[in-house]
């Protein structure tokens, strides 16, 4: 009589456990089947995806600039990341900071350049500069625009089909097409 309440408890704890082993394995499931994976490759060159992804460039110590991601795709062998909803802040040699957005871009790994496209908005100062893309050419401290560029600040606008930006001396070269509105009072 006892082997047989022993057998009966040990199948009914048994038939207990593999219940709850099967709830649990099913709500896992339900959870896989909820997880984002919009940050996950569509192109099969990709070795690695994240969904954030912060990096910070320094020379000698000094930061140079910080890079953030929305999502990373990291393709080895174009050297280079794939990055959406980008913002990315540069730190000139003195001065304020120039802050940069994009919808997507593209780090150069091995020469740490950065392209981005897409609602690319720059700030700087008091100054906002409004593109479809950008490059930064980091050995030079350059942000170039090959597109049509509009700046606009509280004392003027100006807008010009190309733009380039020394981060360090601050100087600023505009090409084609230039032109602009003070607001101001000038006397002439």
């Amino acid at each position: 009589m006892q082997n047989r309440k022993t057998k009966i408890v040990l199948i009914a704890l048994i038939l207990i456990v593999a219940g709850v082993v099967v709830s649990v394995f099913v709500d896992y499931r339900k959870v896989l089947d909820n997880v984002d994976t919009s940050f996950l490759p569509e192109n099969t060159a990709v070795t690695l995806s994240m969904k954030r992804l912060r990096q910070t460039a320094t020379r000698d110590g000094i930061k140079e600039w910080i890079l953030d991601a929305g999502s990373a795709q990291f393709v080895n062998n174009k050297k280079q990341a794939i990055l959406k909803d980008l913002s990315v802040t540069f730190y000139p040699k003195d001065g304020e900071p120039v802050f940069v957005t994009a919808d997507e871009g593209i780090l150069k790994i091995d020469s740490n350049d950065i392209e981005a496209s897409g609602n690319v908005v720059v700030k700087r100062e008091g100054y906002r500069l409004d593109t479809d893309s950008i490059q930064y050419e980091h050995s030079r401290r350059m942000i170039h625009a090959r597109r049509p560029v509009k700046i606009t600040a509280e004392a003027f606008d100006l807008a010009a089909d190309a733009m380039s930006f020394e981060l360090d001396t601050k100087k600023t070269q505009f090409k084609g097409n230039v032109r602009g509105t003070i607001r101001d009072n000038i006397s002439l």
